[in-house]
């Protein structure tokens, strides 16, 4: 078994060097000494943008279209309030990594009895799985929709892209967080550009919020809506996040650690703001071109794509919309990888290769877009991924519940221990959370 991190107390704790990605531990040198806050700003950057390409994977795309195109700009208050939440979740979980020294996952291992931590092992899996086959059926649409790919090959294609992706890891943590940044800025100057075209209406986007309430009390609108937080609020971020911070090489003294935590927050606040516009402009664009001529059904990917052009009056609106699609379903794909090798080495200490882990879950999540495509059909897909985020959804419990057991016990956290706002902040989320997942699979099994 790895053993826990040397430590004398819990406000000094050393890093043993057992981290679930241990190539990358404490990889990045960051300046010491004062007077140096922009070189730190920039050495703590990129961790962010890592985590907030899983706010804006393909399966946001689904619910913020579905959302937009049925319900206007109504649910729009839904994204806003998602973001917040996973900003400070986010927050718990770059703050678990950096004042213990090892991940949500192995916190999991060292902390509850075997039986639990295989239980949650399970649920971290199920919803990387989960993620993962929005990636696939993602970039197979993207593909079917730049290069009229047929969807099934397009589907066995984006195995080629764990090829890339393996390749990719072996430069290091900063060309990764580099190249995943760009993407990142692409599929944001794309939305951009769309939105310009769309023209939304301004007034009743504002409007949206005061009339929120109704959300609640609409079946329908709940269902996307909590759909819609679970392609937020992504549960393996958690456990990604509280890793890929510490391959920071910062003082292991408490100011360090406090000057690491208030770094890596400005670091995945900005990159998840900017996510809520990418998120933001999906459910808009939808809202402005289709509920605002009159057709609320549009719930698939492919048919949104064949709309916009003439909805927009250029060819180039298409265009972008998937070539940002693309864009997205390359950039989850790394970091759903790295989140899978955590949970599995970070809670079994079983370790296997990176590519064979990554031909495992892509596996795993192919298998149901071939089914679904070869018995159902195309049209089928979207529904699919619809669905796939609602088991997203399902996961997030198994995630939080222990993220703010383990930040809120000082014997862990020592100095960095959650306060009492923050702690009652934290349960109360759980449980909202949970009684949210009772009404959803009540829903469900009652049709």
């Amino acid at each position: 078994m790895v053993p826990p991190p040397a430590t004398t107390s819990a406000d000094t704790v050393h890093y043993a060097g057992d981290s679930s990605v241990r190539e990358l531990i404490r990889s990045v040198a960051v300046p010491s000494g004062t007077g140096q806050l922009w070189r730190k700003l920039l050495a703590f950057s990129g961790p962010g943008c890592l985590v907030a390409v899983g706010y804006m994977d393909p399966g946001n795309w689904a619910t913020d279209i579905a959302g937009g195109s049925q319900f206007g700009y109504a649910i729009l208050p839904v994204i806003v309030l998602s973001n917040f939440v996973a900003i400070f979740l986010q927050y718990l979980a770059l703050k678990l990594g950096i004042a213990s020294g090892c991940d949500l996952a192995q916190a999991c291992r060292r902390h509850y009895r075997k039986p639990a931590t295989i239980v949650l092992w399970a649920a971290a899996e199920i919803a990387i799985v989960a993620c993962d086959l929005a990636e696939v059926i993602g970039t197979a649409v993207a593909l079917q929709l730049l290069f009229r790919i047929p969807l099934l090959i397009g589907t066995g294609l984006t195995i080629v892209d764990t090829l890339f992706v393996m390749t990719l890891m072996n430069f290091g943590m900063r060309r990764m967080e580099a190249f995943i940044t760009s993407l990142f800025a692409l599929i944001a100057g794309c939305f951009v550009i769309e939105l310009l075209m769309a023209k939304p209406d301004m007034t009743a986007m504002t409007m949206s919020f005061a009339e929120s309430g109704r959300i609640a009390v609409n079946p329908d609108m709940l269902y996307i809506a909590l759909g819609i937080f679970g392609a937020t609020v992504m549960p393996h971020n958690l456990y990604l996040h509280s890793s890929l911070v510490q391959s920071r090489r910062f003082a292991l003294t408490q100011e360090s650690r406090r000057e690491a935590v208030f770094f890596g927050t400005v670091d995945s606040t900005t990159a998840l703001m900017l996510a809520l516009f990418v998120n933001a402009a999906i459910l808009i664009l939808a809202a402005a071109a289709f509920h605002g001529n009159g057709l609320t059904n549009v719930i698939d990917i492919t048919q949104a794509h064949r709309l916009l052009t003439p909805l927009l009056g250029t060819v180039a609106g298409g265009i972008l919309f998937a070539v940002a699609l693309l864009a997205s379903g390359q950039n989850s794909t790394i970091t759903g990888t790295l989140a899978g090798q955590i949970v599995m080495e970070g809670m079994l200490e079983l370790k296997i290769s990176r590519t064979l882990r990554r031909f495992l879950t892509r596996a795993l999540a192919i298998v149901p877009v071939f089914a679904v495509v070869a018995v159902a059909g195309d049209g089928a897909i979207t529904r699919l991924l619809i669905f796939s985020q609602v088991v997203l959804s399902l996961q997030l419990t198994f995630a939080i519940v222990p993220l703010v057991m383990f930040t809120s016990d000082r014997k862990i956290m020592g100095a960095f221990v959650n306060s009492v706002p923050v702690r009652g902040a934290g349960f109360f989320l759980a449980a909202l959370v949970v009684a949210a997942n009772v009404w959803l699979v009540l829903q469900t099994l009652m049709g």
